[in-house]
């Protein structure tokens, strides 16, 4: 049988095996990179698959019908991503990102977010669950996923033109559907919701004022838009420094309209700029990876849907905690584990490509979002 070859994004590539440090780890848990950043938040991708193919992020010509998707019996299983959040919690992580792929494609997901729900941090506190979706689901699943003791929704919506969004989506999904999880998750009290547009220029450009009218005069403050500008993520989107609308162009095109006030930050290690609008009807955020790198307080960790740690969303090769996990390796060992790999961490690309000193992956080729969750 001849070899079968290997596709220009093998997402399955390049994952570290990790080796277990005979020391433990500091007895308060608390951990700290090369840079001083804290472990905070710990994003959990669920699946690799996606019903939708934005250009931005699986484009329908690489992610097509051919394309291999991960076998379940590769998937961590619920009991294996709990334990491995408990751990993690142990070491100071205090919120929960559940992402994909769309997670909401990962059957019975209201049963991890109940496992999920059930831990608590060294001090009694419940952590902070949330959840990243196309919202393509989310109308019939928003009630159980609370239920279940998800806190918070982000979707991703980036337009209200139908035709537009159509074509950003590459299935022809409408805004309307859209729509109606968002208004599910809020009757379901996931709330307050966050709405995430990823803009580029001359693509989507011109939905940014309708996108800020909408959820301004019809949510009542109860849905926070941030705008994402378009970044070189993974190797298959296509990115170009040219569609990058910068967030500075942004805010002056939306205050000729609608004056802002800044917020101060919500939380330690926060991506997004946070802005009022002067007459208090709600806020807006603008996440400028590109234009104004935050990797100084970058507090982020991401768990791959096959059990591999990426301590950047740029990384171009992750620690392997499924063999650890599989291999009978103890608490104690993953523990030291993943102190060993954060203790070591010195990621800051966007920081370097800013000033010009990225260095392309070694193997020509970074981890796509898809993968890893955004």
């Amino acid at each position: 049988m001849a070899e079968r070859s290997i596709p220009l994004v093998d997402l399955r590539a390049r994952a570290l095996p990790m080796r277990v440090p005979p020391q433990a780890l500091p007895a308060n848990g608390l951990l700290a990179d090369r840079r001083g950043r804290p472990l905070h938040d710990l994003r959990i991708s669920v699946t690799d698959r996606c019903n939708f193919r934005c250009s931005y992020c699986m484009p329908k010509e690489v992610f097509d019908k051919h394309h291999e998707f991960l076998p379940h019996g590769e998937l961590l299983s619920f009991e294996e991503i709990t334990r491995t959040a408990r751990l993690f919690v142990a070491q100071g992580v205090r919120k929960l990102r559940l992402t994909g792929g769309e997670p909401l494609l990962r059957k019975n997901l209201e049963v991890l977010v109940g496992m999920l729900a059930a831990l608590r941090t060294a001090d009694g506190e419940p952590l902070d669950i949330t959840l990243t979706t196309n919202a393509s689901l989310l109308a019939r699943k928003a009630a159980a996923l609370q239920a279940a003791g998800l806190r918070r929704v982000t979707v991703s919506l980036d337009a209200l033109d139908d035709a537009v969004f159509k074509r950003m989506n590459d299935v022809d999904f409408p805004v309307a559907e859209v729509l109606r999880g968002i208004d599910a998750a809020l009757a379901a009290g996931l709330a307050p919701l966050k709405v995430n547009m990823v803009v580029k220029r001359g693509t989507n450009d011109h939905q940014v004022l309708p996108m800020a009218r909408h959820f301004r005069e019809h949510y009542d403050g109860q849905v926070a838009l941030r705008f994402i500008e378009y970044m070189d993520v993974g190797a298959t989107n296509g990115w170009r420094m040219d569609e990058v609308l910068p967030s500075q162009e942004l805010r002056a095109l939306i205050e000729r309209e609608l004056p802002l006030v800044p917020l101060a930050a919500s939380a330690p290690g926060e991506t997004a700029q946070r802005f009022g609008y002067r007459d208090g009807r709600g806020e807006i955020g603008f996440i400028s990876s590109v234009t104004q790198a935050f990797c100084g307080d970058c507090n982020r960790a991401r768990l791959s849907t096959e059990g591999r740690l990426y301590l950047c969303l740029f990384a171009s090769h992750g620690h392997d905690l499924r063999a650890l996990l599989r291999g009978g390796a103890s608490d104690a060992e993953i523990e030291a584990a993943i102190g060993a790999v954060w203790s070591g961490r010195d990621d800051r690309y966007s920081e370097l490509r800013g000033s010009g000193q990225a260095a392309p992956a070694a193997s020509g080729r970074r981890v796509e979002m898809s993968y890893i969750g955004g």
